[in-house]
C-alpha cells in the first residue's frame, strides 16, 4: 500500500512537524510521498535529504538574526522572511542542504501554493530542492507580510490560504495510507472574522480575496472531516498533545526547542499505534 505524509503549515509552529519527522525517520517506515503546506514543505525536504535535526538547528541559531526573519526584513525587503538569507544563503552556505541525497530519494514531495488569479491551490512536485526553490518560497509566503512570488507569469502566495490541510488531495491521488501531522491541538478551530482587513488588501484579485474570507470556514470543515476519517481508521493523525505558546515568527530559541521536542515525544507515544495502522 502506498503511504503519504500530509504536513500542515503554521510558520514556526511547524517545528513541531520537524520533531515528528526526525523521530519517524529512525523507524524506517516506507513513505511514498509528502504533501507539504508552507512550513510543512520547508521542513519536509529534510526528510528526503536525510538530515534530521537540521530544521531545529538553523531555526534556533538564526531565530534572533534580524536579517533572517522579522520586522527588519519586512521593512527592508517586503518579506517577513528574508528571501536571500532564508532560501539561498542558509541552504547553500550557512547550513548546507544535501540536495544530492534529496534527488536520489524515491519519495515524491509536493509543495502546496495558492494561485492569486484563481484563488485555488496548486500542488507542485519539488524534484530538485535548489532548482525548485521558488515553489517552496511561494508556498511559504504569508499574505500581508510577503511579496507575491511570480512563477512563469503566475502569482502565488501561501498554500495554506487555499488548502491548509490537503488531506483530500492525498486521497484523490490514490494514497491508501495517510499519516497527517497537524500543528494545532485537537480542540483548535479558526474564528470567523467579521471584518477581514487582510482580504481587503487583495481586492484586485477577487478569487484570492474570497479564498481568504472563506478560509476559517473551510479549515474548520476540514478538521471535522479529519476527525471523522480518524475515527473510522482511514487516516492516522499526529497533533500537539498540548499548546506551546510559540509565535508565528518566534525569536525565543527555547520555545522553538520545546515545540520540536513535543513533536518527538508525541510521535514516540503514538508509534506503536502507527505501525498497527500501517500493517492493516
Amino acid at each position: 500500500m502506498k503511504t503519504c505524509l500530509v504536513l500542515e503549515g503554521g510558520a514556526l509552529r511547524g517545528i513541531y512537524t520537524a520533531g515528528v519527522l526526525d523521530a519517524l525517520q529512525k523507524e524506517k517506515i516506507n513513505i511514498d510521498a509528502i504533501i507539504g503546506v508552507s512550513m510543512g514543505a520547508l521542513v519536509g525536504i529534510n526528510y528526503l535529504s536525510n538530515q534530521p535535526g537540521r530544521a531545529l538547528r538553523y531555526s534556533m541559531k538564526y531565530c534572533q538574526d534580524r536579517n533572517y526573519i522579522g520586522i527588519l526584513s519586512f521593512l527592508k525587503t517586503g518579506d517577513v522572511v528574508n528571501k536571500k538569507f532564508a532560501y539561498y544563503d542558509l541552504p547553500n552556505k550557512l547550513d548546507p542542504f544535501d540536495n544530492e541525497t534529496y534527488q536520489k530519494s524515491k519519495i515524491k514531495l509536493f509543495c502546496t501554493m495558492t494561485n492569486l488569479e484563481t484563488g485555488k491551490a496548486e500542488y507542485r512536485e519539488v524534484k530538485d530542492a535548489k532548482k525548485d526553490t521558488e515553489y517552496l518560497r511561494a508556498g511559504g509566503s504569508i499574505p500581508g507580510v510577503s511579496r507575491m512570488v511570480e512563477i512563469k507569469n503566475k502569482k502565488y502566495l501561501d498554500g495554506g490560504m487555499a488548502d491548509s490541510i490537503p488531506i483530500q488531495k492525498a486521497i484523490d491521488m490514490g494514497y491508501e495510507k495517510i499519516i497527517l501531522i497537524l500543528t494545532r491541538p485537537i480542540e483548535y478551530r479558526k474564528k470567523e472574522k467579521k471584518i477581514n482587513l487582510l482580504a481587503r488588501r487583495y481586492h484586485h484579485y477577487p478569487n484570492f480575496e474570497k479564498t481568504i474570507r472563506t478560509r476559517s470556514r473551510r479549515y474548520n470543515e476540514t478538521i471535522e472531516k479529519i476527525n471523522k476519517l480518524e475515527e473510522e481508521g482511514k487516516i492516522f493523525v499526529i497533533r500537539p498533545s498540548r499548546v506551546v505558546p510559540i509565535k508565528l515568527v518566534e525569536h525565543n530559541p527555547k520555545k522553538i526547542e520545546e515545540q520540536y521536542y513535543l513533536g518527538k515525544t508525541d510521535f514516540e507515544s503514538k508509534k506503536e499505534a502507527l505501525r498497527k495502522y500501517l500493517s492493516h
